[in-house]
Order: C-alpha cells, then structure tokens, then sequence
C-alpha cells in the first residue's frame, strides 16, 4: 500500500492505487510508493493536494518500474516529497527570468460578469486575442473595460458560442452543481495495444557528459547506471503546459525529446522556458511537403510520439494514430486534448482555465466572501495541466515497460476533462487531520537556478520521486531550455 513517511500503518493512498489501475501497474507495486507530507501546499475545496502527489507518485513508480526492468533488478522503493510537488504544480509561477517575473494570464483572460452569469475567457496568445474582440465586434486596441462592458450585456453561452464560432476561447461558466459538457463516463487514461511483435528492448545510451544542469542535488540512478528512459526518442508536437510537463518528465529521465513547433504557429516563450528543460526544439512545417518528409524520417527512429492538439487536427499531416502505427509498429502514440475524445465540445480549443470554468470547478472554488459577489474561483495550480502531464508520462513509461514484453504499439488518450472528472468525482479528499501533516510548505528547497541561452532561470525542480535511502537527492535535467526552433531536427 502506499503510505506517509510518518506513519507505516497509514490506510493505502486511494488515488494513488486508482491511477495506477488505470495505468495497467501491477497493484503489488502499489507498496514501493512513500510520501513525505506537508501542510498548506495546494489548499482548495477539491482535493487538488491529493490528485497532485497521486499523479506524480504514479510517475515516479512507473520510471521505478521502467528502470528495474532495464537493470533486471527488484523495483526499489520510491519517495515523493509533498513539498516538491506544491511547487513544482505552480513551476510557471516560480519562473524567474533575469528576475523577470513572467506573466500567467493576459489582461483580456479572466472571468467577467455576463447579462445572465458569468463567463471565462483565455487570450493569452495574439491570434486568440484577435479572435475574441472581433468576435465581439470591439476594435484591436480595446482594452478589459472594454471587453467588460461588451461581456455584460450578452448571455454566457450566446458570448461562449459566438466567441468559439470566431475561433477565439470563452466559456460559459458552470452554475453550482452543473457542468457544460457530460463528465459520467469520461475515462481519465484510455490505452490500447496494437500489433504483435517481437519484445523491443531499448536502446543502450551513457548519460551526458556534463550531468546535471544544478550542483548539490545532482542526479540518482538506478543500479544499472542508467537512466530509465535513456535511449528513449520522443518526438513531442505540445504546446503550453500539460504535454510539455509530460515530455520535459521524460527529458528529466533520460529520453531524447524533440520538440517540434510550427513557425506560423509560435509558442510563448516565457511557457517554453518554463516546461523546455531537458529538451532541444526545431521549428518545422507539416504543411510543407519537405516538413512532413523530415518529421516521417524522425519517426522512423523514434520510440514515442505525443501530441496536444484537438481531435483530428493533425490527422491530414498523417499522424492520425492508426495510420502511425501502420506505418511505424512498435511506436507509442500518447495524444493529449482539452474535453475529451467524442461529444460535442471535442473538437473545441480549450485551457486548464476554461476547463475548470467549464466543469463546474470555478463554482466549486468561488470565493464564499460576499462582497465578491458570486465571483467564480480557481484551484490553487493549474492542477488539470500538471496533473495529466504527470499522468501522461507515466502512461508513456508503463508502455516502453510492457512494450520490452510483449512488443506491438501502444495508442495513449488523455483529456484535461478526463482529470478533471476524476477530480470532482473519483478522489476523496484526505481526512482534515491527515492534511496538516507534516511541516508547512516551504517551496524553496525545491528551487533552482541555472544559466541558459534564455538568460539566467530561476526554476522548480522536478518533483518525480527517487529510491528511499538515496543520498543524493533526485535527478535533475540535464540541459536547460534552449531557444524555440534553435536547433536541427535530427536525434543525438
């Protein structure tokens, strides 16, 4: 059974044994995972402490699990710092650039009051700015009184659908107790086998020369000394949060991530030096002939694929999953989207934000002072991103264990609406005693600096947990973020 550090006797960590069945983990397994507590880290209505350190758990049991199979040795214990994953949940609050404090949220993404409600927009990138005001018919340079008295006279879901028909990001809020998409039934992990084939060990490669990127908490390895994932090729197509904190837990275990980004299609800097340690980055076109040639060769020789887009969005550039896997068997495909993979709303962009909004997480967590006047809430992270990357990387190192096994490909389906349903309706939130163990969150230790091509990086360390009774502290990457498309798109 899992357990706390502080008590042996402990009742087994629900979600935690919840995730990892639906991972496909072997439940005896479920007795090598140990937590060392803390009190105040992610505090909200919703059991968002207990989601984050499952998830994060599950990944660390999983690396465990991946690198004893490599070592042919016994899975070691592992243990997960409660601290390390408060902060690392909020890493993009953390940030820290030259001691520039990047901004989260644009002024025109918030709540704002609408005639009947309320609704939540998201226009952090300029093309969904762009599309939000035109959509509400206001000029280019209009400013949040602007879209706030423009908000105020239309109905929620009349601004919600006229702002999507647009392509720009708004949803109506969801009154107490209701949701704007079906939530029963939404699975939080689907995975399926495809093919047959021959066990696919994996590739045998040394640890970078220079280690870590940060001294006295340098790296931890398995007996083998190697990394779980070394030699692993990820070729990562994800954007903003969710799946880049999926690919940069791989990076962190020894994978060589690719991220790939579309130069007509840029990214936000500041995300990418938040979620870009461990990787390399390349800018290529799908929509070019020459693009697509060079990212086929890539996946010629690559172990995994992961994606952060909408049902069907790259399916014209073939990566629709079962042309990959015909095309490439043994791959693992793990896609990643924001409300799931059938209903109406699947197809529709959406956020962490506007999933919370959506779900009726924003009405769970309003603020219960009166004179805010019904304003909806938030969780204390964007606990829904965090989570599923967690999630997803985990999937992802359950795959290549099997995988060694069995052979044949495997196709990975996560949804921030998936984690979010497992949130309101799978997780019991901890007994109000067991939530102020241990000491009181000091985020810290769990800080650390380095230089880059970005300038000098204040940052969260990774939060996945190492084997009990190591001296060193657990890994860190191996190479800071360096700048978006720099380099050649080709493995190490």
């Amino acid at each position: 059974m899992t357990r706390n550090d502080t008590s042996d006797d402990a009742p087994p960590d629900a979600a935690t044994a919840h995730a990892w069945t639906a991972l496909g983990g072997d439940p005896a397994l479920l007795e090598r995972v140990a937590y060392r507590p803390v009190s105040g880290g992610l505090p909200a209505r919703l059991p968002v402490a207990e989601l984050a350190r499952a998830t994060v758990g599950v990944c660390s049991l999983a690396a465990a699990e991946l690198g004893a199979r490599r070592s042919g040795g016994a899975v070691p214990a592992v243990r997960v710092d409660e601290g390390a994953v408060a902060t690392a949940f909020v890493s993009e609050r953390h940030l820290r650039i030259d001691g520039r404090k990047p901004t989260n949220f644009a002024p025109l993404s918030g709540f704002w009051r609408a005639a009947d409600g309320w609704v939540r927009t998201h226009a952090n990138y300029p093309h969904h700015r762009a599309r939000l005001l035109t959509a509400l018919g206001l000029p280019a340079h209009s400013g949040p009184d602007d879209l706030a008295a423009a908000l105020a006279v239309r109905p929620a879901r009349a601004v919600q659908e006229t702002v999507y028909a647009a392509g720009g990001l708004a949803v109506a809020v969801a009154r107490p107790g209701e949701s704007e998409i079906p939530l029963a039934g939404m699975p939080l992990i689907e995975s399926r086998r495809i093919g047959e084939g021959a066990a696919r060990p994996l590739r045998e490669t040394p640890l970078p020369a220079h280690g870590p990127i940060s001294g006295p908490t340098g790296g931890v390895l398995p007996a083998s000394g190697v990394l779980p994932a070394s030699g692993v090729r990820v070729l990562d197509l994800t954007r903003v949060i969710a799946g880049p904190v999926a690919t940069r837990t791989l990076a962190l275990l020894g994978a060589d991530v690719l991220r790939v980004d579309s130069p007509r299609l840029p990214e936000d800097p500041d995300a990418h030096a938040d979620t870009g340690f461990g990787k390399r980055s390349t800018a290529l076109d799908l929509a070019a002939p020459e693009g697509r040639r060079t990212v086929e060769a890539l996946l010629a020789d690559a172990d995994v694929i992961v994606t952060g887009y909408r049902p069907g969005a790259l399916d014209r550039f073939g990566l629709a999953p079962d042309s990959l896997l015909e095309r490439h068997p043994g791959l693992i495909v793990a896609q990643l989207c924001a409300w799931g993979w059938s209903g109406p709303w699947a197809g529709r962009r959406g956020f962490d934000s506007l999933v919370q909004a959506a779900t009726g997480i924003a009405a769970i967590e309003a603020d219960a002072d009166p004179d805010a006047g019904g304003r909806p809430g938030a969780l204390p992270a964007q606990a829904l991103d965090h989570g599923t990357g967690y999630l997803l990387a985990a999937a992802v190192l359950r795959a290549l264990t099997e995988r060694q096994e069995t052979g044949g490909g495997r196709h990975l389906r996560f949804s921030l609406a998936g984690t979010a349903s497992w949130l309101m309706r799978g997780i019991a939130p901890a007994p109000l005693g067991r939530r102020a163990d241990g000491p009181a969150h000091d985020p810290a230790p769990w800080l650390a600096e380095t230089a880059s091509d970005l300038g000098q990086l204040r940052y969260a360390r990774s939060p996945v947990g190492f084997p009990t009774g190591s001296p060193d502290g657990p890994p860190d990457w191996s190479r800071p973020p360096g700048r978006l498309g720099a380099d050649q798109p080709r493995w190490l």
